[in-house]
This record gives C-alpha cells, sequence and structure tokens, in this order.
C-alpha cells in the first residue's frame, strides 16, 4: 500500500513542481512520514528529489540563464552548506509556540516562522496587481541565493524562497523553470553531501526498492509536466507559484510542517 500511496504523491507532486519551482519535498516528505521515522524520510524524499531533479536537467537544462545560474545558484550553494552544517550540529532551539489541535501537538519554531513572513510577503507582491511589476533587477540574485540556500540547508524549504526571487528576476517561463531546476539541482547535490553522514544510519540502504518506484513516479510527472509547458503562460505560473506560497507560508507559520 505505502508503495502506491507514495509513488502516486511523487507523481502528482513533480508535476505541479515543474511549474512552481517547489512542492515535491514539502508534499513528499509528510507523506513518507506516514510509514517510515522522520529522519529516514527525510533522507527518502532528498534522493527522489535529487533523482528528479537530474531528469528535468535533461528536459530543461538547456534553457537557463546562465549569468543567473552563477550569480543566484554560487551562493545559494555556500550558504545551503551553512545551514546544514548548523542543522547537524547546533542544539535544537526552541519552539516559540506550543500548542494542541485535532488531538496533535503543533510547534512553531523560530526559523519556520521567518520564512512564513519572507514566503507571505513574496505571494502578496505575485497577487497584489500593483506589486506585480515589480522586478528584482540581477544585483539582487546574489541576495536571494543567500537566503534560499541558507535557509533550504538548515530547514529544507529553499525552493520556496528560490522560486520567490527568480519568478520575479524578468526570465521568460522556460529560462525560470531551466534556471530553478539547475539552482535546485545544485543545492541538492551540497546539503544531501552534509545529509549523507545519517543515511547508512536512518535506513535508507534498506529501502532502495521504494526510492526506485517513487522516483520513476516523480520522472513520469516531469516528463509530462514538460509535454504540457507550451499550454501554459508564464502569468500562470506567477498565479500558481503565489498561491502555493500563501499555503506553504500558513502552513509552516502555523506549524503543521
Amino acid at each position: 500500500m505505502e508503495y502506491f500511496i507514495i509513488a502516486g504523491t511523487a507523481f502528482l507532486a513533480a508535476i505541479l513542481t515543474f511549474f512552481s519551482g517547489f512542492g515535491l519535498g514539502t508534499i513528499l516528505t509528510p507523506v513518507f512520514m506516514i510509514f517510515f521515522p522522520v529522519d529516514l524520510a527525510i533522507g527518502l524524499t532528498g534522493v527522489v528529489h535529487l533523482f528528479n531533479n537530474i531528469f528535468k536537467l535533461f528536459l530543461v537544462g538547456k534553457q537557463a540563464d546562465r549569468e543567473v545560474v552563477v550569480k543566484f545558484g554560487i551562493p545559494a550553494i555556500l550558504a545551503a552548506l551553512l545551514g546544514a552544517w548548523l542543522l547537524l550540529n547546533i542544539p535544537d532551539a526552541t519552539p516559540l509556540v506550543v500548542y494542541d489541535l485535532f488531538g496533535r501537538t503543533f510547534e512553531v519554531f523560530p526559523v519556520k516562522l521567518m520564512i512564513s513572513v519572507l514566503l507571505f510577503g513574496f505571494a502578496l507582491i505575485d497577487l497584489v496587481p500593483k506589486a506585480n511589476r515589480i522586478q528584482f533587477d540581477k544585483s539582487k540574485l546574489p541576495l536571494g541565493g543567500l537566503l534560499s540556500g541558507f535557509f533550504g540547508g538548515l530547514s529544507g524549504n529553499q525552493g520556496a524562497l528560490r522560486t520567490a526571487f527568480l519568478i520575479k528576476a524578468g526570465m521568460t517561463k522556460e529560462a525560470f523553470i531551466g534556471t530553478s531546476v539547475i539552482v535546485s539541482s545544485l543545492v541538492d547535490f551540497s546539503r544531501i553531501g552534509v545529509y549523507a553522514t545519517r543515511f547508512t544510519k536512518s535506513g535508507l540502504v534498506d529501502n532502495l526498492s521504494l526510492v526506485l518506484i517513487a522516483t520513476l513516479a516523480a520522472i513520469c510527472g516531469a516528463f509530462l509536466g514538460n509535454k504540457l509547458l507550451k499550454k501554459v503562460t508564464l502569468r500562470n505560473i506567477q498565479v500558481t507559484v503565489a498561491v502555493l506560497l500563501l499555503v506553504l507560508s500558513l502552513l509552516l507559520g502555523l506549524g503543521w510542517l
């Protein structure tokens, strides 16, 4: 049963992620957590995410804006390494708020609340008509790379912040998607290299068949997303991104993710 549920989730999430630039890890990790311990769920999701990105590189990587990749990607990689190192070496943070709802206990941590506020602000920029005309010139790209990479390494939520910056960088939809894929792949390589010390202990090797099936399902979703690319506009993608940013910001701010 877990094979069917995880593969189906990976397929649908990969279609959505192809356009938005984020969401596969956010959606797939909680599903893995239904069947596996938290550390193993994170490891399994990370591997599926990485191989899905590698496949997408062959689909759309050549359409990336090389200048944006360099200015945004290099700071993102360096900051991701720092964030991942901090995750493994600093004591667990104390939650700001702890509350019970629906028979479960939820905790709101400082880092995720900070990300929530940032994502909410970016979502409003995309949805408010006057603010929607705002563009980030390329001088702001290193800052965006630092923020998305650092919080990605520290919390795993790098995709949403990356997308929030890149969607306003004045690129075509093809260049936006291609650039997102390359930067995401680079950050995956850097942070998974740091996390890898935990993989053998968590039991990742014992679940390679599940990883393979979930990866193949995600690849099929990415392939379908690429076929649908010609039928959507950049504005469609911007609205989709904005709505997902709002949802993600609320979930993070409430401590549900």
